[in-house]
């Protein structure tokens, strides 16, 4: 065989492959709209199942739809029958995915969700098969040529294509956001790039928090002990009113005024900017870069004028290549 026909085949088997997505875009109907809202609604947990190609798919949906907020798991096709069925509840959702719709690993499986009312999704490509009289929800993936003729190529393609759309769909409409993702990945680069500004900031004892009546000679030794080049100043109601860098405390005293003479809220920046908990931390850093600071008070919704925490430059770029 020539390389060039090589090439010739790959793009026949991805075109193969394409025209059996497009096939399956103009099958979606209401049963996925179905699939989608039990999905959504089910308090236990989703269960896929598949045999040989069809395993490995359920196998990738279930690791999707898990890293997503929707607890599940690939259950054995073959250990379902030696015991592996107790991991099943009534609770459950169960989805079978098979092309055929009659491959007899399943049949015990079928049955035993029957019998027991449990939701059965089932994800096959014959009308006419066990699978799909015996499913609750019918989600039709419509009949394909496969590359080669006899390896499952563009019928699995089109399983997963409709595993990957389930489970975006469900994600959507839990409202399942970034923080929410952040909180499955913790590791990784999708784990650094979605860190909170709650992860990296300075909390409790560690803040430099200073009173707004305090003497700045009291104050630029809390500044040295607290070593982060910053303080913020508090009310008595330990609202915050302001904040001093270590750059204003040298410009002051370049104007040759007794600095110890003055207290803190003669000397500080009012209103200092601040940034919700939430945020992610590139956020962070793009809003000091933007009005070229060094560091932020950190609050939560419930009040903007409390801070919770802070965060300095430094922290967040270490932050980024952790």
């Amino acid at each position: 065989m020539k390389s060039k026909k090589f090439i010739s085949t790959a793009k026949d088997v991805i075109n193969l492959e394409i025209r059996a997505l497009q096939k399956l875009k103009k099958n979606i109907n209401n049963s996925f709209n179905q699939a989608v809202i039990q999905i959504t609604k089910c308090q236990s947990k989703v269960i896929l199942c598949g045999v040989g190609k069809s395993g490995l798919i359920a196998s990738k949906i279930a690791s999707t739809l898990a890293s997503v907020g929707t607890p599940s798991f690939n259950l054995s096709a073959s250990e379902a029958s030696h015991g592996d069925l107790g991991m099943i509840s009534k609770k459950d959702i169960l989805i079978l995915i098979s092309n055929s719709g009659e491959t007899n690993e399943l049949k015990n499986i079928i049955q035993f969700a029957n019998r027991n009312k449990i939701l059965l999704i089932g994800i096959v490509s014959k009308k006419n098969s066990i699978l799909y009289k015996a499913s609750d929800i019918k989600l039709l993936i419509p009949t394909v040529k496969e590359a080669g003729g006899i390896v499952p190529t563009a019928s699995t393609t089109a399983q997963l294509a409709l595993g990957d759309a389930l489970a975006i769909t469900v994600m959507q409409n839990k409202k399942f956001g970034k923080i929410d993702f952040k909180k499955l990945h913790p590791a990784g680069s999708l784990g650094a790039q979605l860190k909170t500004v709650e992860d990296i900031m300075l909390t409790g004892n560690k803040i430099p928090f200073v009173k707004e009546k305090l003497n700045m000679k009291k104050a630029l030794k809390i500044l040295t002990k607290k070593n982060l080049g910053f303080l913020i100043v508090q009310n008595n109601k330990k609202q915050t009113k302001g904040i001093i860098v270590d750059g204003e405390i040298r410009r002051f005293s370049e104007k040759k005024e007794n600095l110890y003479q003055k207290n803190v809220n003669q000397i500080m920046t009012k209103n200092p900017i601040s940034i919700e908990k939430d945020s992610l931390a590139a956020k962070a850093l793009g809003l000091m870069n933007e009005k070229k600071i060094t560091s932020l008070c950190v609050h939560d919704k419930k009040n903007k004028y409390k801070t919770i925490g802070v965060v300095h430059i430094h922290t967040v770029l270490k932050s980024n290549t952790n």
